[in-house]
């Protein structure tokens, strides 16, 4: 009885995480080119995923850039059409005086189209337009657009009343004119070029015109003064109360005889769908992922098969179950992260170069990261809990009899 009372027991040896990771790589150590191979699903998986979903996340940042450097409070007017001859109805001269009475109006520009043909020089022939109209404008025009001159100076009261004209980007281009003092040819006479403007994403109308004085359109090119386009800025709280009161304002008897529609609108509905086509490449990333994880489980199991001498061994002199799953789960963890790692890297890289070839801003969502690696953890896990067990449950003596 005495003998029994003081038999010691026999204690399971305990394993730091240190030794978890140590005896757990010590498979990947030994065999590092079936490791790239396993890791190799993985990482395309991951970084299907994470370029996608970056691509994405870099066209969405470049609309909401254009959109916050725009505004989506910007409104145009435009006339109505009769609707029984289909002829549009003219606005009243003096349209732009009414919308900006309306509380909230910050800014009111109006443009007035004239069928004239800007030419180089009266040697190019008439039916030569290049696709560039001309068009009177107010002196608020630029101001109402938010837009810049890239290089000379914007239409004002004096120069307003003279034969100058501002081109858009492109007229210019087009045209061949890339600095003010240069002349253009419009309707029998010479205008010389004040200034030429910087890209208008939301205006592209603007960008193919050629723009002269709203007076000098009337004494020199026969502007009857309706204008055809005006643009109206206002208070972001008031775009709704100011859309809703502009045709009514413009002609109180046939509201219906004004449109008013917002530019930014195909902007905004574009950035709120960014991402949706993704979604099948997001699905086709999700099956490599499921890919690589079938192979990580493959190599796991065939880790377990040719390391049964081992198993047995570690089982023989004291190692426990759960310490023979740990082992296994841990290789494939760190497998599986390896990859994961691999494949984020990837994906940001394909992301940045995409980005930077197309002029974007360079945007990786750190949930994509943190989810990406987290997906490969969960493939991690799954993938060894099999072959952990299988392992687990080998016998010593027949592990130690079989190698």
């Amino acid at each position: 009885m005495s003998a029994q009372r003081h038999r010691p027991t026999l204690r399971a040896a305990r394993l730091t995480p240190r030794d978890i990771l140590h005896t757990g790589s010590a498979g990947m150590r030994s065999r590092p080119m079936r490791v790239v191979l396993s890791a190799l699903g993985i990482a395309l998986g991951i970084a299907t995923m994470i370029s996608v979903v970056g691509i994405s996340a870099s066209s969405k940042e470049k609309l909401l850039q254009e959109l916050d450097k725009l505004g989506t409070n910007m409104l145009v007017v435009t006339p109505g059409e009769d609707l029984l001859t289909g002829k549009k109805i003219p606005l009243a001269k003096d349209s732009v005086g009414r919308i900006s009475r309306i509380d909230g109006v910050e800014h009111v520009g109006g443009t007035g189209l004239l069928e004239h043909a800007v030419r180089r020089s009266e040697k190019i022939s008439e039916d030569i337009t290049g696709g560039i109209t001309v068009q009177t404008a107010t002196e608020d025009l630029l101001t109402t657009l938010r837009g810049k001159v890239r290089t000379g100076t914007w239409l004002n009261r004096a120069t307003g009343r003279y034969p100058s004209v501002v081109l858009g980007d492109v007229a210019a281009e087009r045209l061949g004119i890339s600095q003010p003092g240069q002349r253009v040819y419009i309707d029998g006479q010479y205008f010389t070029v004040l200034g030429i403007l910087d890209e208008l994403p939301l205006v592209p109308e603007i960008a193919r015109s050629a723009l002269v004085g709203w007076d000098a359109g009337k004494s020199l090119l026969g502007f009857d003064g309706h204008p055809t386009t005006m643009y109206e800025r206002s208070a972001d709280s008031r775009v709704g109360a100011v859309h809703d009161l502009i045709a009514r304002t413009v002609d109180p008897q046939s509201p219906r005889n004004v449109n008013v529609t917002d530019p930014s609108a195909g902007l905004q509905a574009k950035a709120a769908t960014e991402g949706a086509f993704s979604n099948l490449l997001l699905g086709l990333g999700g099956v490599a992922l499921l890919v690589g994880g079938v192979g990580v489980a493959n190599t796991m199991i065939i880790s377990v098969l040719e390391r049964r001498y081992e198993i047995g061994l570690r089982r023989s002199i004291g190692a426990t179950r759960g310490q023979i799953r740990g082992q296994f789960v841990t290789e494939s963890l760190l497998l599986s992260g390896l990859g994961g790692v691999a494949g984020i890297v990837l994906g940001a890289a394909a992301t940045g170069v995409y980005a930077a070839s197309s002029g974007l801003p360079w945007v990786v969502p750190p949930w994509a990261i943190g989810g990406g690696f987290g997906a490969t953890l969960v493939i991690g896990t799954v993938a060894g809990l099999y072959p952990a067990v299988r392992a687990s449950r080998l016998s010593p003596t027949l592990a130690l009899h079989a190698a």
